[in-house]
């Protein structure tokens, strides 16, 4: 299984970037799928999850509002449309296959598949 990570990159605080995640050599590719991001110093977050069929959407309370998750399954690509960005979202992201999706949360699982990571970067 290969999960991709794309479009990760520095940006000034008010702009845009759209990450992309790809996911290749799942038997089963109807997944749940989600962002995390890591900063130096601090723990993994969840940062926007939903569920293959789109029942359930997360996002952190940080993000909500600015961050905006799509899907082309044809593709077997989530992407992240992150806007209004802040210089506390400086972090590297990460792809999740296969997470735990609640309205209220998105946890990994023993199951999970990640990605090696893209950096972002908002500048001041």
């Amino acid at each position: 299984v290969q999960v991709a990570e794309s479009g990760g990159g520095l940006v000034q605080a008010g702009g845009s970037l759209r990450l992309s995640c790809t996911v290749s050599g799942l038997t089963y590719g109807a997944n749940n799928m989600g962002w995390f991001r890591q900063a130096p110093g601090r723990e993994r977050e969840a940062v926007s999850c939903d569920t293959w069929s789109g029942s359930n959407t997360y996002h952190s309370d940080s993000v909500q509002g600015r961050f905006i998750l799509s899907r082309d399954k044809s593709k077997m690509t989530l992407y992240l449309q992150m806007n209004s960005l802040k210089p506390e979202d400086t972090a590297m992201y990460y792809c999740a296959v296969v997470v735990n999706v609640q309205y209220n949360r998105c946890t990994p699982i023993s199951t999970t598949y990640w990605g090696r990571g893209t950096q972002v970067t908002v500048s001041s």
